[in-house]
């Protein structure tokens, strides 16, 4: 059985839409278990209250419960170009899981949301898998397989570095289905990646 985490972050639900639709492709490969966690907010309530922040009644996850996993999806909105302080500082807390290798060779890989189509979701995406790759994960994207990311009519988020969506300035947009569908796609082609790293080398040429 391969297990994958979507671990993600949200203020406003936009990630969290796209969480639920990563591990809707997740579950989708046979023989995978999926949870949605998200990581402990820092914000104080009030001030979440005043900025109208969305609900959410997910499970907070652990940092100790990382190494159960098989892969792990990050999803975090885009602060200026990277990641949001709270997915940071969940992550700054794993410092001894990266102490005894606790993460090597499990599956990352990182979805976003930002305010513009030229506001740093790339460079949110790829300054997050950083720490991903000093825990010894392996690096997992949006292929141009998902040829959906080839759209040129409508707005879109993602990238081959992850899936992603464009939320608006004030947040007013949400995610479109390409961009839900490349959420899914990228849950899927985690799971699809995990499971094989998870097989012996003879089931392996099988599912070859």
């Amino acid at each position: 059985m391969t297990r994958v985490l979507v671990l993600y972050y949200s203020s406003y639900g936009h990630v969290r839409s796209l969480a639920e639709a990563s591990a809707e492709g997740a579950r989708s490969v046979a023989g995978t278990t999926v949870d949605i966690r998200r990581v402990p907010e820092t914000v104080p309530q009030a001030i979440r209250e005043a900025a109208g922040y969305a609900p959410d009644d997910t499970a907070e996850a652990k940092v100790s419960e990382l190494p159960d996993y098989d892969a792990i999806l990050f999803g975090t909105p885009t602060r200026f170009g990277n990641m949001a302080a709270q997915m940071k500082q969940f992550l700054d807390m794993a410092g001894g899981l990266w102490a005894r290798n606790a993460l090597v060779g499990k599956v990352g890989a990182v979805f976003t949301s930002t305010g513009s189509q030229h506001g740093g979701h790339e460079a949110a995406v790829l300054s997050t898998q950083v720490p991903l790759q000093h825990f010894g994960m392996l690096i997992a994207g949006l292929p141009y397989t998902f040829a959906a990311q080839m759209e040129k009519g409508t707005v879109l988020g993602g990238s081959p570095y992850g899936a992603g969506t464009i939320a608006g300035a004030d947040g007013s947009l949400q995610p479109t289905e390409i961009d839900l569908a490349g959420a899914r796609f990228q849950g899927r082609h985690v799971a699809e990646i995990a499971r094989r790293l998870a097989l012996s080398p003879a089931d392996q040429r099988e599912v070859a």
